[in-house]
């Protein structure tokens, strides 16, 4: 107990030292899941609010111009505006196609035989307000074992879309048609793929660097302080994903479950941001996560250098 309280402390005196430049947590209050992006000149936050199931039925969004000061747009999506969601909806992946704004979505928790699971929602507006693209989950079904939930939609260098999901450690890729509304098949006649990698539990993420796909997600169990980021480099955006190692995880004087993550990449720079939750020194509570974002590096052989949680975060990234 003794140690736990110097590290509190250690963690307070870091954070009163650093006041000018305290900037982590980016955002007040209790959210997780994170996905940043840029939408016109302009760094974006959609994540879950963290709350028990039956109260974590929106999703709020957060803009800022240099990632030091963030605008609330409260509620952009909630169950209102999806008549089949009914609880938890959490994870949002968003995107923009054709000057509109797409936000995919968790919700339900699924099992087998339930209604629920994967959403999509539309807008002509980053902030909302965004309203039900199909009217039903877009995926509902228990596909190789994965619950169909921590959706990410990435759009390939010729302008496919996949979309990476998966709980209950296992992940799957599809592909997504035109205008979001379903998924097409591969080239070779199958709607899903399965492309787990060693250790995944959830959270994929996907972006591209000199050609190489770096393929990222979590491990461990969210409700913990043993949640982290773990991460593959392929050829190819359906792999294969060879585990490398981990990037992110829980530091004794900064937090703990670290985990769920996004990745903002500064235009026309090779200068990139980690965007993810983290559980303070001190809470243990499930749901007591907090937005962070930090930066994120790489060594000479592409490989991503372990990543250093801190309380200042980053600034002005934009000047």
């Amino acid at each position: 107990m003794n140690k736990l309280k110097n590290y509190v402390l250690l963690a307070l005196m870091a954070s009163f030292g650093e006041a000018s430049a305290q900037q982590n947590p980016v955002i007040k209050g209790w959210y997780a899941d994170p996905e940043g992006i840029i939408y016109n000149n302009k760094y974006w936050l959609f994540p879950t609010y963290s709350a028990p199931y039956e109260k974590q039925v929106f999703f709020d969004a957060f803009s800022s111009k240099d990632m030091a000061s963030w605008t609330k747009h409260a509620r952009v999506l909630d169950t209102a505006a999806i008549k089949w969601a009914k609880e938890a909806m959490w994870a949002p992946s968003v995107i923009e196609k054709e000057g509109k704004y797409y936000l995919f979505f968790s919700a339900n928790d699924v099992h087998e035989g339930e209604v629920g699971g994967i959403g999509v929602s539309v807008a002509d507006r980053p902030e909302g307000p965004y309203k039900d693209l199909i009217g039903k989950p877009l995926i509902n079904q228990i596909i190789n074992g994965a619950q169909p939930i921590d959706q990410f939609v990435f759009k390939d260098k010729d302008n496919s879309y996949y979309m990476f999901y998966g709980g209950w450690r296992h992940c799957n890729v599809v592909r997504l048609n035109a205008d979001f509304t379903g998924i097409v098949p591969f080239a070779d006649g199958s709607l899903y793929k399965e492309v787990t990698p060693e250790a995944y539990v959830e959270g994929p993420f996907m972006f591209i660097r000199n050609n190489k796909y770096y393929f990222m997600w979590s491990e461990g169990g969210w409700g913990g302080p043993h949640y982290k980021v773990a991460y593959a480099i392929s050829d190819s955006p359906l792999g294969p994903f060879r585990r490398i190692g981990t990037v992110l995880e829980q530091d004794e004087l900064v937090a703990t479950g670290a985990g769920h993550h996004s990745v903002i990449q500064v235009p026309n720079q090779d200068k990139y941001f980690i965007v993810y939750h983290r559980r303070p020194l001190g809470k243990t509570g499930a749901n007591e996560r907090e937005t962070c974002i930090d930066s994120m590096t790489f060594d000479q052989n592409g490989h991503i250098n372990p990543i250093k949680m801190t309380f200042s975060g980053v600034t002005h990234v934009l000047d």
